[in-house]
């Protein structure tokens, strides 16, 4: 027997009925969640009057875990929205398992709240950095993803052209008109950008993280990430890491 049935649904019908209580409406929420979407940073006083409305839903008897249900319930919505405003999911789904991850570990309630604001400003503040920029074909679209999960590994415009199934010079045609870049530059700026993040937000050596990254040697990787950012990756680390891992966790508020 199914644990919601018909019976269970009417009686709750019917004490919200007495109660004069409701949940909200689908629209009211369908709102918050577009204001996400388009990058709207109204959508985190909105999310949060629903957040701490008395229509919001009871799911536990314990104040503290009817929050933290709440608001994985709305990260739910708020990562998917995300995505369809233009954030990378990848991006969008580890953004959402290190949130739940930290209201997992939160004490109290006011703590869970400050953590929600916190999380619908996130979404909400990178969907509005978002360049809005033409859609892509499907065979660009595909390489982009093929290099987004293929840095670790040898990769060329033979090798795209090959996963793609189009001749190599159609594709470097369609991709450099599409994008700006060639396929070359494009893989470049990934890797670029990857290996910028693994130093401000890592402790791995720079040696590594050029195998890591595929490069031939790390000189080549020095010389790369010089031509890139104007300075070595060691002088980039040291200039801006500690900075840069106070601004990637949560306040310590959040402990």
């Amino acid at each position: 027997m199914a644990y919601v049935n018909n019976k269970a649904l009417y009686y709750q019908q019917f004490l919200r009925r007495e109660n004069g209580t409701r949940h909200h409406k689908y629209d009211e929420e369908l709102q918050m969640y577009n204001m996400i979407r388009d990058g709207n940073m109204d959508a985190v006083k909105a999310a949060k009057n629903l957040f701490l409305s008395e229509l919001s839903g009871h799911l536990s008897d314990t104040p503290l875990k009817n929050y933290k249900y709440l608001f994985i319930a709305s990260i739910t919505l708020a990562t998917r929205f995300s995505i369809e405003g233009g954030m990378d999911e990848e991006d969008a789904y580890t953004a959402s398992d290190l949130y739940i991850q930290r209201v997992d570990s939160c004490q109290d309630v006011d703590t869970v709240v400050r953590l929600y604001e916190d999380m619908i400003g996130f979404f909400t503040s990178h969907v509005s950095e978002i360049p809005k920029c033409p859609l892509y074909s499907k065979p660009v679209l595909t390489c982009m993803d093929y290099v987004y999960y293929h840095l670790h590994e040898k990769l060329s415009l033979e090798v795209l052209s090959s996963w793609v199934r189009l001749h190599p010079n159609y594709l470097a045609g369609l991709f450099k008109k599409e994008t700006g870049m060639t396929i070359s530059q494009y893989i470049t700026d990934r890797r670029m950008k990857a290996a910028k993040n693994m130093l401000l937000y890592s402790d791995t050596p720079q040696a590594e993280i050029a195998s890591i990254l595929a490069f031939n040697s790390q000189s080549h990787f020095i010389q790369i990430f010089r031509k890139t950012y104007g300075m070595t990756p060691k002088k980039y680390r040291e200039r801006f890491f500690e900075s840069a891992f106070a601004r990637s966790g949560l306040s310590e508020r959040y402990h």
